[in-house]
């Protein structure tokens, strides 16, 4: 005999629809959660969805203030800034390690895939240009003869996607710097330049990101908070490759 499932309090269903909605992404960082909207949906009242944002919100997935009500919350700043700066320092080495072994086919499909990036930006699709940035990057770091930091780069990347499913959703304007720096980042490599102008080149473009997703973060957030800084921990040097 099959033992019945329980049945979900009001509660736990208005906390699992809204944590699908997060993790699914159709509840993006910054959408406003609107309580009666939501329990019209679930056909309950206000109370158990109040509580499942006040789960959420213990959760770290969910902000209230006042006047403004609960929205999805916007970035953890210290987790995306920690795997940015890391996701610098190690992609950036895996570029320069890769260098030498790019053919010209590899250059070739590395400048097509930026032409199709450098399309979007007329019509612009963030996740579609996600998915084609990380394209681009893979070309110049899969062919890193240490595994090991090859490793370090896919972790970091995965760690990135679930932090964030588009940076360019929030900093549009960057998408275009992206692909200019792309194009000096492959100049370089065509170049033959040195590994370590390289390699700053790629990490300078990293963090280029970082600053603008920061800088978009602290203009969203109340006046009382004090936003994080990459300059202050980054190790990274600041050079222009564009």
């Amino acid at each position: 005999m099959t033992a019945e499932r329980p049945t979900l309090s009001k509660s736990e269903r208005a906390y699992r629809f809204i944590r699908e909605g997060i993790d699914e992404g159709r509840f993006v960082p910054g959408y406003r959660l609107v309580l009666g909207q939501i329990a019209g949906e679930l056909d309950i009242s206000v109370v158990p969805v109040r509580e499942a944002i006040r789960r959420l919100e213990a959760e770290g997935l969910v902000t209230f203030e006042r006047n403004v009500g609960a929205q999805v919350a916007l970035l953890q700043e210290t987790e995306y800034l920690f795997t940015m700066q890391t996701l610098a320092l190690v992609e950036g080495a895996a570029t320069s390690m890769s260098a030498a072994y790019l053919t010209e086919d590899h250059l070739a499909r590395a400048h097509e895939i930026n032409e199709r990036m450098r399309r979007t930006l007329e019509d612009f699709d963030p996740h579609a240009f996600t998915a084609l940035n990380l394209e681009f990057h893979a070309v110049l770091f899969e062919e890193c003869p240490n595994p090991h930091v090859l490793d370090l780069v896919h972790r970091g990347w995965s760690r990135l996607n679930a932090l964030r499913d588009s940076t360019f959703s929030f900093v549009p304007g960057r998408a275009r710097e992206s692909v200019a720096e792309h194009d000096g980042i492959l100049e370089l490599i065509v170049a033959g330049a040195q590994p370590l102008e390289i390699e700053i080149a790629a990490r300078d473009h990293r963090t280029a990101t970082l600053d603008a997703m920061l800088a978009y973060q602290a203009d969203h957030k109340p006046p009382s908070a004090a936003p994080l800084s990459s300059s202050s921990s980054s190790t990274t040097h600041r050079r222009n490759h564009s």
